[in-house]
């Protein structure tokens, strides 16, 4: 079976914009597939902006295929600036439609960057608890 790359989806595997550490995140979550063995790890960082909190710096680092790195980077782009509530919201629809075509079999790709970045806001709410 051949995997169909769109021209986005290689875009973001090639050249993600939002890839690496970040050494003073607000929070970081990380999840992982057992089937596939993807892993992935997001960062977040947080400011305040009145009673919201809107991220406002994202990075990631994913173990997986061209899709995982690519809707890592693209969770990452379409969350950035964005009120945590607002960017929970975000799921395979949203990346589908700035990345174009996602195979079935990669949809749980886009899954796993969900999962990430909401134990990356858990984390972040935990830490405000200290």
């Amino acid at each position: 079976m051949q995997q169909y790359y769109s021209k986005k989806v290689m875009d973001h595997f090639l050249h993600p914009r939002n890839l690496g550490k970040m050494k003073d995140a607000s929070g970081v979550g990380d999840t992982q597939n057992m089937r596939c063995g993807d892993v992935m790890k997001m960062y977040i960082k947080i400011k305040k902006a009145g009673k919201k909190d809107i991220i406002e710096n994202v990075k990631f680092e994913t173990f997986g295929c061209g899709h995982a790195i690519a809707i890592s980077d693209m969770m990452c782009e379409l969350i950035k600036g964005k009120a945590i509530e607002k960017a929970l919201k975000i799921g395979y629809e949203d990346i589908t439609k700035e990345l174009g075509f996602i195979p079935p079999a990669k949809v749980h790709c886009s899954y796993l960057a969900k999962s990430a970045l909401k134990a990356a806001i858990d984390d972040y709410k935990a830490r405000l608890k200290i």
